[in-house]
């Protein structure tokens, strides 16, 4: 995120402590090849420089700027996923992220191009669903030299060729294109503002993850973007459209030692609503009620969701070619608004088998009410 923390990782994500994964921070280093890989759970362990600003109280948003970076802050997120498909029938789901990661605070002596305290890391995916296939890849660069970075007006993330980019003449940087490709697959994906409101998560968007003061995130979603484009598998180019969920998150905490990881649902139903929850989870494997979400109504209302509102139970699991369970078949309610649902991937292999391992692809809703959307599983 991911995020990621919920995330992120994201979504979420990823904190600080990737910092690891280069041998000194102002200096080029060579990018992780992806062999080794380690969780989620276990990057965000660490505990990020101390010199970088915390997420202690509520703030006062400002969109568009906020859309854009925040340097003081030790790690932050751009998390796209979506449900698209295309005129012939075919179903895709997708996932973009681009994660800004301060090695250190401040900015490094100006007396180098190649000089900088912050590392770009981007995740990209694509589930061919029909055909049962989960394109991956990743990349990574120091924020020097143009190779990556971030700006707030207009909005850019670059990493490489992979881009986010908002409207520069639009005063809330919508519509957003997404455009990123490897061998083999990639997205060029534009995304419309709709009519929902910005979801301030948490306490006015202070998300708080832990019981340490300061283990929270700044962290907002826009959950229903309308969403068409091309999807390329192959050979083979469709024009595509569906909705995407754009999840923002920014902060400089850790895991408590207490917890594992998270498991992170963002659910876009049939009857226009939508519902976000993240359940985090202790190494004894028992939720957290630092667990939290939101119900978002068709007309935008936004109703916030504690840990025993919502009731999760895993129904069936899938086992990586590592040994590792991953649950993908769920039942979630939400008793006092009258929500039953089963959530199941829409296939299982769509592991996130990176330098970063985690679970995260569409899944199908059926039960009380119908409809799609994308399931984060980390710290397993």
């Amino acid at each position: 995120m991911v995020k990621r923390s919920n995330h992120s990782v994201t979504a979420l994500v990823l904190t600080a402590c990737l910092a690891v994964l280069v041998s000194a921070c102002e200096r080029p280093s060579p990018a992780p090849n992806g062999n080794g890989s380690v969780t989620v759970g276990e990057r965000m362990s660490a505990t990020p420089d101390p010199g970088f600003a915390r997420a202690y109280r509520p703030r006062a948003f400002s969109f568009p700027a906020d859309h854009g970076p925040h340097p003081e802050f030790a790690t932050e997120w751009w998390y796209f996923t979506g449900n698209l498909q295309a005129e012939n029938g075919s179903r895709f789901g997708y996932q973009l992220t681009l994660f800004r990661v301060g090695l250190a605070p401040g900015q490094p002596a100006k007396d180098s191009s190649w000089r900088s305290r912050q590392l770009l890391m981007g995740h990209l995916a694509v589930s061919d669903i029909d055909n049962r296939q989960h394109h991956r890849a990743e990349r990574f660069s120091r924020a020097a030299a143009g190779l990556a970075g971030a700006t707030a007006s207009p909005l850019q993330v670059w990493l490489g060729p992979w881009r986010i980019s908002g409207a520069a003449d639009s005063e809330q940087a919508f519509p957003l294109r997404l455009s990123a490709a490897d061998t083999g697959f990639g997205i060029d994906l534009e995304l419309s503002r709709g009519n929902k409101p910005i979801v301030l998560q948490g306490d006015r968007g202070l998300s708080q993850k832990g019981a340490e003061a300061g283990n929270a995130s700044y962290y907002y979603s826009m959950p229903r973007l309308p969403t068409r484009g091309l999807v390329t598998i192959g050979d083979t180019t469709l024009s595509v459209d569906g909705n995407s969920w754009f999840d923002r998150e920014w902060s400089s905490s850790a895991l408590g030692p207490d917890q594992a990881g998270w498991d992170w649902f963002a659910l876009q139903l049939d009857d226009g609503r939508d519902l976000m929850f993240y359940q985090m989870r202790g190494k004894d494997g028992r939720p957290q009620r630092f667990s939290k979400g939101v119900l978002i109504a068709a007309d935008g209302h936004v109703t916030p969701l504690a840990h025993d509102e919502v009731e999760l139970s895993v129904q069936d699991d899938w086992e990586a070619a590592d040994g590792t369970r991953y649950p993908l078949r769920w039942r979630l309610s939400v008793p006092g608004h009258g929500l039953d649902l089963d959530v199941d991937a829409a296939f299982d292999d769509q592991l996130m088998d990176l330098t970063v391992q985690y679970w995260e692809g569409a899944v199908v809703v059926d039960g009380s009410n119908s409809g799609v959307g994308y399931l984060e599983l980390s710290g397993y």
